[in-house]
């Protein structure tokens, strides 16, 4: 039994601390920053009017509207970033994968996805109205 234990040690004890890292780098990855980073150096910018998606179906895309097609999208990041991000690359949207079909009026939230190294600070609307194919 005792050789069971000790037998191997040193490579037994590099297994363990390798699988501890492993560990750890893979729960950094899956956690990601928990509060966005804002320095004093950043940069804030707002874009108004950037045209919102809808994400759906391929064929239920095109049933929906929304009350608005555009909305206000305000980014923050470093000088680096900012003085490259361009209107194009912000890219607002609204899932309706899950819609259900029986609500009247249904009010969604208007996601934003943006370039690495910029953060968005606000949207507004936050969320948009979904009007159901039977009332346009």
């Amino acid at each position: 039994m005792r050789n069971l234990l000790f037998k191997d040690f040193g490579w037994k004890l590099f297994s363990l601390l390798l699988a501890a890292f492993i560990w750890y780098t893979v729960q950094r990855i899956i956690e990601g920053p928990r509060v966005a980073m804002v320095s004093p150096e950043d940069i804030r910018v707002q874009y108004g009017e950037v045209s919102v998606s809808i994400v759906a179906a391929a064929a239920d895309r095109h049933l929906f509207q929304l009350n608005s097609n555009t909305v206000s999208v305000t980014v923050s990041g470093p000088p680096v970033a900012m003085n490259v991000l361009q209107a194009n690359q912000i890219h607002a949207f609204v899932d309706l994968s899950d819609f259900d079909g029986k609500a009247t009026q249904w009010f969604r939230p208007v996601a934003v996805s943006v370039p690495w190294g910029v953060t968005v600070m606000n949207v507004e609307p936050a969320k948009l109205q979904v009007i159901p194919p039977a009332q346009h």
